[in-house]
């Protein structure tokens, strides 16, 4: 019986660590600072510092909702990933690098285009 005990506590914790480990990786829900995002690419030492792309931003107008040029929709963060849920931005992600400093997702990496927040 000892033996039949130990198999089945073993099956009992792999179903447990099966069942909560995709939870665990998916990372903790939050939000977004609301305001004003203005996203720019970097400029050259020669000019600007950043060249705004008023097309790529956005406002984040409540807890999973933000508005853009294209149209209004829902996002989901979850741990520093922002990802657009729905509306015009659908699948769009971002890295949020620091509080209210966001980097647009290329290629599953931060790439080139960043948004700031815009004080109040």
């Amino acid at each position: 019986m000892g033996d039949r005990m130990n198999r089945f506590s073993l099956y009992a914790a792999l179903i447990v660590g099966a069942i909560s480990a995709p939870a665990l990786s998916q990372g903790q829900i939050g939000t977004v600072e609301r305001g004003a995002y203005i996203c720019e690419l970097p400029g050259d030492a020669a000019g600007a510092v950043g060249v705004e792309q008023p097309e790529e931003s956005f406002v984040i107008e409540s807890a999973s909702r933000y508005s853009s040029p294209q149209g209004s929709g829902t996002y989901l963060r979850r741990d520093n990933q922002i990802i657009m849920t729905s509306g015009p931005r659908n699948g769009t992600a971002y890295q949020m690098i620091a509080r209210g400093f966001l980097r647009k997702i290329v290629d599953g990496q931060p790439g080139r285009l960043r948004c700031v927040r815009q004080g109040e």
